[in-house]
């Protein structure tokens, strides 16, 4: 007679990131295929936390490369290095950074407002608004501070498009994503992508699929589950 199969392990993930960061869109696919891996021994539950990598940045955002110049202090060659890297490591995960499409970087705070939103709407719109806003930015180059598009992204994963016009005329849901940046800010987080296992494990970076695979394998068998 064969033994019971033992239930999937329940693990709690906050992964803390950026609309705007490229290594948090390699990350997060590279994270939900490790999850496909393990499928039937581990569990997640994702909730997406809040994190701008340019909070003063202006509403109409800035030129991409002349941001990129002048805050990190790369060269032309430099940065397109950096862009053909990232390119073919979104295309071995299957994420498409559009060829020209991101021109300029953008305010995301409506957008983290939005998302802190949606994980209040029932399991899977979170993931799904996420999803939406990466894509409208790196594959489609969409402002995703622009309230309207922000708006006509939120109507492709099935939300209320009048609950968004609300939160976007208030300052709702405000306080709520600045508590929980300060909070990850307080604990170290200064950098993104960070995935953090059930509030104690950090993977930091937009890591190999093989990575996430062995740390969620790892945690699993340890014992420490929710």
């Amino acid at each position: 007679m064969n033994s019971p199969a033992h239930p999937p392990v329940l693990l709690r993930i906050d992964f803390v990131s950026d609309i705007v960061c490229p290594w948090c869109a390699i990350g997060l696919a590279a994270l939900e295929q490790a999850l496909e891996r393990v499928d039937g021994e581990v569990r997640a539950e994702i909730h997406f936390q809040p994190f701008e990598l340019n909070p003063q940045m202006p509403a109409e955002g800035e030129d991409i490369t002349e941001h990129l110049q002048k805050k990190y202090g790369l060269s032309e060659a430099q940065l397109v290095e950096n862009q053909e890297r990232i390119h073919a490591r979104g295309a071995e995960l299957g994420f498409t950074f559009g060829m020209g499409a991101r021109k300029r970087t953008y305010n995301t705070f409506d957008a983290h407002r939005l998302l802190h939103w949606a994980g209040l709407e029932g399991e899977g719109k979170q993931a799904a608004l996420k999803h939406a806003l990466l894509a409208a930015y790196f594959t489609d180059g969409r402002n995703v501070s622009d309230h309207a598009t922000l708006l006509d992204i939120v109507r492709t994963v099935d939300l209320p498009a009048e609950r968004v016009q609300q939160i976007l005329a208030s300052d709702e849901f405000s306080a709520d994503v600045r508590e929980d940046e300060e909070r990850y800010r307080r604990n170290g987080i200064s950098a993104v992508p960070a995935v953090i296992i059930n509030q104690r494990h950090l993977i930091s970076g937009g890591q190999p699929v093989e990575v996430f695979e062995r740390a969620l394998r790892q945690i699993a068998q340890s014992g420490d589950a929710r």
